[in-house]
């Protein structure tokens, strides 16, 4: 699957801005491990993209979530390795991750809102976002409180988590316009 397809399939299905934009930070981060791993970037990239596919159909119900995703993306020729990753990237149903696409992905999609939040108190400037500054915010239980840290802290099985941080960062440097960030 190429990614115009990827994202195209993931407008069909989600509606809500804020997923969208999640979605994009998520493979953007994904593609920036992948590529630091020696991985296959444009696959992870997809994956990220894709991870949420399911979120407005099942409202919340994280029973569903992922499950459904799955589910959406076999109907529609995704590659059942893709589809298998986010059926299984639900924390709530899922604990025992051991792949590496598996853990960056758990990561990611934490860090994510983390790392935005850190631009947005900066003005929606990602480029003034350090590693230093998401390791302190990271301390702050009370900021961008819906972040699970613990979900982060998988990645230290793959690096420690300046260089995650720092490769995060550059991610959605990239992706800045799909943000909404400068």
């Amino acid at each position: 699957m190429k990614r115009d397809e990827a994202q195209a399939l993931l407008e069909r299905y989600v509606t809500s801005p804020s997923h969208i934009v999640h979605s994009h930070a998520t493979a953007a981060i994904m593609r920036k491990v992948a590529e630091h791993l020696g991985e296959d970037a444009a696959t992870w990239e997809i994956v990220g993209l894709l991870h949420d596919i399911d979120y407005d159909l099942v409202g919340g119900d994280m029973d569903r979530h992922g499950i459904e995703g799955a589910r959406i993306l076999i109907e529609n020729g995704v590659p059942e390795s893709i589809a298998e990753i986010v059926r299984r990237h639900n924390h709530m149903l899922t604990s025992d991750y051991e792949s590496q696409v598996e853990l960056a992905l758990q990561a990611a999609d934490s860090a994510s809102g983390l790392i935005i939040a850190c631009a947005l108190v900066k003005g929606g400037a990602i480029d003034e976002v350090t590693p230093r500054t998401v390791k302190k915010k990271f301390k702050e239980k009370s900021f961008a409180a819906g972040c699970e840290r613990e979900r982060i802290r998988m990645i230290e099985s793959l690096m420690d988590l300046e260089t995650f941080y720092r490769l995060a960062i550059a991610g959605l440097a990239e992706v800045r316009s799909d943000l909404g960030l400068i």
